[in-house]
């Protein structure tokens, strides 16, 4: 047996994820005895024991860890092809447009490039509605695997680029942002280390894949949050350049000297077929 269907890896997914039963049911809207009986169905058809069960609870085989992956990946792809397809049709709402790319970008990052992108792929003849989809740091990866956005502005060494086509579109250096007033504002430059490790003022903590890194300094979760913490004096963060764009007056930009440079990518899902996509690509390119 080497097909699984979607509503198989929906349950087992929900199971791997949960490790419990119950909680699984719930989540999937269902009763938990034809959950139980469907994942012991898919591991009879595989022939391999998916999930260790036992009085402690749930736990994963290697076999489970393996199709707990696949699958995720699997599921993200049929929710995708279905999204663009809607989204190719005009029907992911009323009146949309029947020629439509959604183009995930982070909040207030690479702005001026964004800018001149839309304002020349505006002007090509049959040009596509182009709907901008701000998001969080690290986000765009997910939007584009799962179909929320059909391509994204992405920033190595941030973003991963793996199993995307892309197109390198701009480098440039980082900047410590930090509150006006601060001692370290009043310098021409600074490094790493002189931002790493400032008593009053600890870097700010974006979240990655769902989960925040240690240290003492806020969790932020929006721009605005950042924005005001900084001219608080309670954070400072680290930007690419072009994120002079939205500074404050009660902030100040300092270059920073040993920071690895931002490369900017535009990138697509590499199976795409999209004239629409083709054309924005092409634009982005001779920019």
């Amino acid at each position: 047996m080497d097909t699984l269907e979607t509503r198989e890896l929906r349950y087992f997914v929900a199971v791997a994820e949960e490790l419990h039963f119950g909680r699984a049911a719930e989540r999937l809207g269902m009763a938990q005895p034809p959950l139980s009986r469907a994942i012991q169905q898919l591991e009879r058809r595989l022939g391999v024991s998916l999930l260790e069960r036992n009085r402690r609870g749930v736990s994963l085989t290697g076999a489970g860890e393996v199709l707990l992956h696949e699958g995720r990946a699997a599921l993200d792809v049929t929710t995708a092809a279905a999204r663009r397809a809607r989204r190719a049709g005009g029907a992911d709402r009323a009146g949309g447009s029947r020629n439509r790319l959604v183009l995930a970008v982070k909040a207030a990052a690479s702005h001026e490039l964004l800018q001149k992108l839309l304002d020349a792929y505006a002007a090509e003849p049959d040009a596509a509605e182009i709907e901008v989809l701000p998001c969080g740091m690290c986000e765009q990866e997910g939007m584009l695997r799962d179909g929320r956005a059909d391509v994204a502005l992405m920033h190595a060494p941030f973003n991963s680029l793996a199993g995307f086509d892309s197109e390198e579109l701009m480098t440039e250096g980082q900047i410590a942002i930090l509150p006006a007033g601060h001692p370290l504002a009043a310098r021409r430059t600074l490094s790493l280390a002189d931002v790493s490790d400032v008593p009053d003022l600890p870097l700010a903590r974006w979240p990655r894949h769902g989960t925040y890194p240690p240290g003492p300094g806020p969790e932020i979760h929006n721009q605005t949050q950042l924005a005001q913490l900084i001219a608080l004096g309670r954070t400072v963060a680290v930007f690419p350049d072009s994120a002079r764009a939205w500074l404050w007056a009660e902030h100040t930009a300092v270059p920073l000297t040993d920071a690895p440079p931002v490369v900017t990518h535009i990138a697509w899902p590499a199976h795409s077929r999209s004239l629409a996509l083709a054309g924005l690509i092409r634009t982005a390119a001779q920019l």
